[in-house]
């Protein structure tokens, strides 16, 4: 005699019948197939499956933002902390990059606008030889040559310091605008034409202005060594002022670059004051020269 069939429980399923629905005028065997389908939907009910309750739970949004653990699974991964401020700000552009940028922004367009002799078409195009002969005025090779001529027919030691000094002071002058134009690399500006007075390799790089370097190197010299009278000295310092704007207006520079310029030859004669060689610290020098 075959076994009667059970229910996910094990359970006979006659046991799980209710009585009133077991009489054979009700349907007999059909009840019996109803009930069977009721006690397996009763078995996978989400309360008593865990694999399927696992698996709702997986589901939900709520269990996706972390806010409570599935049961079984473990403790849920504890949320990051807030970010400290100074760590948010790092996330957003940098304040510095952008005013970096504002202010390279502005300088181009200022240079563009102040270029007024960069050719012969321009606004101040008649005014250019002027500016071209201002620009030899401040170049490194007359202010080199003029000074060992000077060095050379000079028969004081006291005349003799300030010139070896001074051509000290246009020595490092080249070596180190040459040193930051090679490591900056900034070309010069594109409304620039290409007729400079003896131009070197690293000429064709603009920052910093060597002519704005030499203006303020050499004018510092000139007014701490030399006694001049007042209107000399305005003079000298307006040649500065004036060589430095010439080189924006002839469109060889950028406003930044004579600016840098000015301030690089201004710290350039401090090194030279600091390292003031005179016959008692370099006597070597002297005496060398001397001999000739």
């Amino acid at each position: 005699m075959p076994s009667p069939r059970r229910n996910a429980e094990g359970r006979p399923l006659a046991a799980c019948a209710p009585s009133s629905s077991g009489s054979p005028a009700h349907g007999g065997g059909g009840g019996g197939g109803r009930f069977e389908f009721q006690s397996l939907l009763s078995s996978r009910a989400p309360g008593t499956d865990p694999t399927c309750a696992r698996l709702r739970a997986s589901e939900s949004p709520v269990h996706r933002r972390g806010s409570f653990p599935l049961a079984g699974a473990g403790s849920s991964p504890a949320l990051p902390s807030p970010l400290p401020e100074e760590d948010r700000m790092d996330l957003n552009p940098s304040f510095l990059g952008i005013a970096l940028r504002s202010l390279l922004a502005i300088d181009l367009w200022l240079s563009k606008k102040l270029g007024v002799c960069a050719g012969e078409s321009s606004s101040w195009g008649s005014v250019r030889p002027l500016m071209k002969l201002l620009e030899i005025s401040g170049h490194g090779i007359p202010w080199l040559l003029g000074t060992l001529y000077c060095l050379s027919r000079s028969d004081s030691w006291a005349g003799r310091e300030v010139l070896m000094n001074l051509l000290f002071s246009l020595l490092l002058d080249l070596l180190l605008v040459a040193l930051i134009k090679g490591l900056v690399r900034r070309r010069r500006p594109a409304h620039n034409q290409m007729d400079m007075f003896f131009t070197l390799s690293v000429d064709k790089y603009s920052f910093p202005s060597g002519h704005a370097t030499r203006a303020a190197l050499v004018s510092r010299f000139i007014l701490n060594h030399l006694v001049l009278a007042i209107p000399l000295r305005v003079l000298v310092v307006l040649w500065a002022f004036i060589l430095g704007l010439s080189r924006v207006m002839l469109g060889r520079h950028n406003v930044t670059d004579v600016a840098f310029g000015f301030l690089l030859g201004y710290m350039q004669y401090s090194i030279v004051d600091y390292c003031w060689l005179s016959p008692h610290n370099a006597p070597v020098l002297f005496v060398l020269w001397n001999q000739p």
